[in-house]
């Protein structure tokens, strides 16, 4: 090694070790910077067998350092457990938020809800049936119907609401997927530029990694790294990001509850080949699940009857109208057998129009105290086993009172079952997140010792550069001169 190639290793060695000072100082300018990724200086020496040639002789050594590369100090694996935990997370927390609200709906057990609202209705039976004939009781009997029925009604529409909100959000969720799509897209492509040119885009690779947790969060899906420095997203098998390109997705299905029996809303791909997304997971896949049309059966006398296992608002809203039409028909059932005051055959106490849903078309027919019949027939009219009969509907096990306490128990078991699961859910994802960011936070002490390193290393180069400097004084002005 000549005395200038020593130069050019000092040179080369004061220049890596700004560099990895340059990275240490980025780290810690960014330490709370959120989905910040720490980077490290790759060095590496610089070998002489690249400049040897046939006519080189004598002890040679390296020629000096380099840096490689910045290397982003992440885990792909790490990464990509954080996004599942998360697309699941999402979806269970989605599903427990809408237990959660339909559950504060219900308002049961309550002075105003409608159990009460019904034992309210058969408690002005049994004043009936102890004093028959006498129109004060009637008139309770009437408006306790009338408010009974309005409970079921104003039940139902809050499901109903719930449904419409629950299929808004969803929509601006679509957007927000689509949008995030776009940007992860942008990325790549930026991303491949910058590595094409050599260039450093570890911060631009941080910020797509965040927008494909988003992702993650929206629709679930898996991320894919390819050779060029982008990746590839996939949604149920089918690409949702490609390269710098993105694909849109939308809401299709009915507007309303009603109409989501037949036509269910669903997420499908803006391309026509595609047809409907499949989502594993994602707070999407909750919504989706949510606004799902109900499970009815064909079986039993009761036309909304169902399995329990569709969607979680409209198996509400079948619950509420299967408690209207068991209502109006036990009793209907019963009034029609007894007799009025006048000795008329009792009709129809509640009337259930077949053009809406029961619960909100059920409502008490009769407008007079004199309508009720409460006597059997050939008991006289001031007989009250009928509507003694009619006041026992409320401890009957197949009873409107039993469909009604079956629905509240049942959501009450699975709002604290949907709880737990996103409670677990979550604690799983935070553990993911934990991890995550054990291998990829920066640490002050661990880049304080780094910077120091490199100082050191920077010092010593320079102090080589000015040995080197007293010696090329030595040799090229002194040389000769005697006695100085």
């Amino acid at each position: 090694m000549t005395t200038f190639s020593t130069l050019s290793t000092a040179l080369s060695s004061m220049v890596a070790q700004r560099a990895a000072l340059d990275v240490a100082g980025q780290n810690v300018a960014n330490a709370n910077t959120v989905g910040y990724t720490r980077q490290r200086a790759d060095i590496s020496s610089v070998s002489t067998v690249a400049n040897a040639s046939r006519f080189s002789s004598g002890l040679t050594v390296g020629q000096g350092v380099k840096v490689d590369n910045v290397l982003r100090l992440g885990d792909i694996f790490a990464d990509t457990r954080v996004r599942t935990t998360t697309s699941s997370a999402a979806f269970l927390a989605t599903r427990a938020e809408a237990f959660a609200r339909l559950e504060s709906t219900i308002d049961e057990p309550s002075d105003s809800g409608v159990a009460a609202q019904l034992a309210d209705f058969w408690a002005a039976w049994q004043d009936v049936a102890n004093n028959p004939g006498e129109p004060a009781p009637g008139r309770v009997l009437l408006e306790a119907g009338r408010a009974a029925t309005t409970a079921i009604a104003a039940g139902y529409t809050a499901v109903d609401t719930q449904w419409s909100d629950a299929r808004t959000q969803t929509e601006a969720y679509v957007a927000q997927t689509n949008t995030t799509a776009q940007s992860v897209a942008e990325l790549n492509e930026t991303i491949r530029s910058v590595l094409v040119s050599n260039g450093n885009a570890n911060e631009l690779i941080d910020k797509r990694d965040a927008l494909a947790t988003e992702l993650a969060e929206l629709v679930g899906g898996s991320v894919r790294q390819q050779s060029d420095g982008t990746v590839t997203v996939n949604v149920g098998g089918n690409p949702i990001v490609s390269g710098s390109k993105s694909y849109g997705i939308h809401l299709a299905g009915s507007t309303t509850m009603s109409g989501a029996q037949t036509d269910p809303p669903r997420i499908v791909w803006d391309r026509t080949t595609a047809g409907t997304v499949t989502l594993d997971g994602g707070v999407l896949a909750g919504m989706v699940s949510v606004l799902a049309p109900a499970e009815l059966t064909s079986s039993g006398t009761n036309p909304y009857a169902s399995t329990g296992n569709g969607g979680l608002l409209a198996e509400a809203a079948a619950s509420y109208n299967r408690l209207a039409h068991d209502l109006a028909s036990s009793v209907n059932g019963i009034h029609t057998t007894g007799r009025t005051t006048a000795g008329a055959a009792g009709g129809e106490f509640f009337a259930l129009p077949g053009n809406q849903p029961a619960a909100l078309g059920i409502q008490v027919q009769l407008t007079d105290p004199a309508q009720i019949a409460a006597a059997a027939d050939g008991m006289g009219g001031l007989d009250g086993t009928v509507a003694d009969q009619m006041s026992k509907l409320g401890t009957s096990a197949t009873g409107p009172d039993a469909t009604w306490a079956g629905f509240v128990v049942d959501l009450g078991v699975r709002t604290k079952s949907a709880t737990l699961s996103a409670t677990v859910s979550e604690q799983a994802r935070a553990t993911a997140s934990s991890l995550q960011l054990s291998g990829a936070s920066v640490d002050i002490d661990e880049e304080t010792v780094n910077m120091l390193a490199y100082q050191r290393a920077y010092q010593g180069a320079a102090r080589v550069l000015t040995a080197v400097d007293e010696m090329l004084d030595t040799l090229i002005n002194r040389t000769g001169r005697v006695g100085l």
